[in-house]
């Protein structure tokens, strides 16, 4: 049985490294010599600390490390004179490491809890350059929106980080020969003669989710139980931030509008919906607590676009849009889906299964570095994402969550504006006829 097969290859993998695809990015950064500190946001859980831990560890003489979450004596030290001169010494002292210039990792991690933090990262990248400083955010984005220090524009890198996609989850599997198998027939449309098996394991990547927490308690144990309850703690750590950044009401209507996302994407049209938040609710009353969840990356928001014209942007309609979780482990455990039965059902999914289909490549897409939006023509047609590659083509991308792939949406879009590709992404092996690509779910990463 597939199943017990995926078990046993996950059992001789228990020492498997973890790597992310961020990890060459970082090297780059160490050694660009025109080289700022470097911010890592990203919603709580998907491996901040952990990545640029490893990457000190891998990289610099020694790591010095700070959380201005748990460390008032820290904070206080930012409180006064923030200049690299004044700081260096006393950061020095609280960690009992010796900073050396072009030596030595700092991590600011937690940098959200002190805005003069924030700030003090400019005058690093004008009077200390030599220094490598990174910093680590779960709650940047919110942090930002309610600065009263001036952030460092133009004096950061900042770089985004979101959990794992699937090609990062087959090397957390041991599993790198299968990520060049699919690339080699993504690149030459060829059929996969694995494909039974990738998506078997793309049916567990689904319920598992990519955050490295809930991949890795797999990996060790093979044991769903502790995958739920990591999940659940995650999504707990989620609630308990909402109360901790946000105001008494807010709150509530933060958590309102993030309990209401499975039942968004249980309808047949996953355009969000304010009344199914609660009757009567109001854009207004949620439009605040929805650009929270956004800037913690706890959800995606994917705009619709009417003219598929570049830029996009210039075509989006704000107003219009669909929400979808960041991660798809997280969703089945907020749904009420169990990641194991999951795993032994044919993957004709209807309702929120189905919806889990789309939230994937909604993810995949973005991890990729797009921007998605939908399309739709007077009620008659959807396409589920389109998205502006770097060469500024417009190209649909076509979800179906099983083999019936019947497309008429991607029929009437090819032929009214007659893009240079389009894909059709489904359980179906890969394919291509004319300028319509077919691939599988586990290959999106590939796009």
């Amino acid at each position: 049985m597939l199943y017990l097969h995926i078990n046993e290859r996950v059992n001789d993998k228990k020492l498997h490294k973890m790597e992310r695809k961020i990890d060459k990015l970082l090297i780059t950064w160490k050694e660009s010599r025109s080289r700022l500190p470097l911010i890592l946001q990203g919603a709580r859980q998907v491996g901040k600390t952990f990545t640029l831990l490893q990457f000190g560890k891998t990289n610099y003489q020694n790591v010095a490390y700070f959380n201005f979450e748990n460390n008032p004596e820290l904070n206080m030290i930012f409180a006064k004179d923030i200049s690299p001169a004044q700081l260096l010494p006393q950061l020095m002292l609280l960690s009992n490491q010796t900073i050396f210039e072009e030596n030595t990792l700092v991590i600011f991690d937690e940098i959200q809890a002190c805005e003069r933090a924030l700030t003090s990262l400019k005058y690093f990248a004008e009077l200390a350059p030599g220094y490598h400083v990174v910093a680590a955010g779960s709650l940047l984005g919110v942090a930002v929106n309610r600065k009263q220090y001036s952030f460092p524009v133009g004096k950061v890198q900042i770089q985004q980080l979101y959990p794992m996609d699937f090609e990062e989850f087959l090397w957390a599997m041991g599993n790198k020969k299968g990520v060049a198998i699919i690339l080699d027939c993504f690149e030459n449309n060829s059929e996969c003669a694995l494909h039974t098996h990738f998506l078997e394991l793309f049916k567990l990547n689904l319920g598992l989710g990519g955050m490295p927490q809930v991949v890795s308690e797999y990996v060790k144990n093979s044991d769903f139980n502790f995958v739920v309850s990591t999940q659940k703690n995650i999504l707990n750590s989620y609630v308990a931030d909402m109360a901790k950044y946000a105001s008494p009401m807010e709150t509530l209507r933060i958590m309102a509008a993030f309990n209401s996302i499975p039942s968004q994407l249980t309808k047949q049209n996953h355009k969000f919906q304010y009344n199914l938040i609660k009757s009567g609710a109001r854009a207004k009353a949620y439009e605040a607590p929805l650009d929270w969840l956004k800037a913690s990356g706890i959800i995606q928001k994917v705009e619709k676009c009417h003219t598929p014209m570049l830029p996009i942007v210039a075509y989006s309609v704000p107003d219009f849009f669909k929400v979808y979780m960041s991660d798809t482990g997280l969703l089945c455990s907020k749904s009420g889906l169990n990641s194991q039965s999951l795993l032994l059902q044919p993957l004709q999914l209807e309702g929120i299964k189905g919806a889990l289909a789309e939230n994937y490549v909604a993810s995949a897409l973005q991890v990729n570095g797009y921007t998605p939006y939908y399309w739709e023509s007077e009620g008659k047609a959807e396409i589920d994402f389109i998205i502006q590659d770097k060469q500024g083509e417009i190209t649909p991308v076509e979800v179906k969550s099983s083999e019936n792939v019947r497309a008429k949406s991607l029929s009437h879009y090819i032929q009214k504006y007659k893009p240079k590709k389009a894909y059709k992404v489904s359980a179906k092996n890969f394919g291509h006829e004319n300028n319509l690509i077919s691939i599988p779910l586990y290959a999106t990463f590939c796009i």
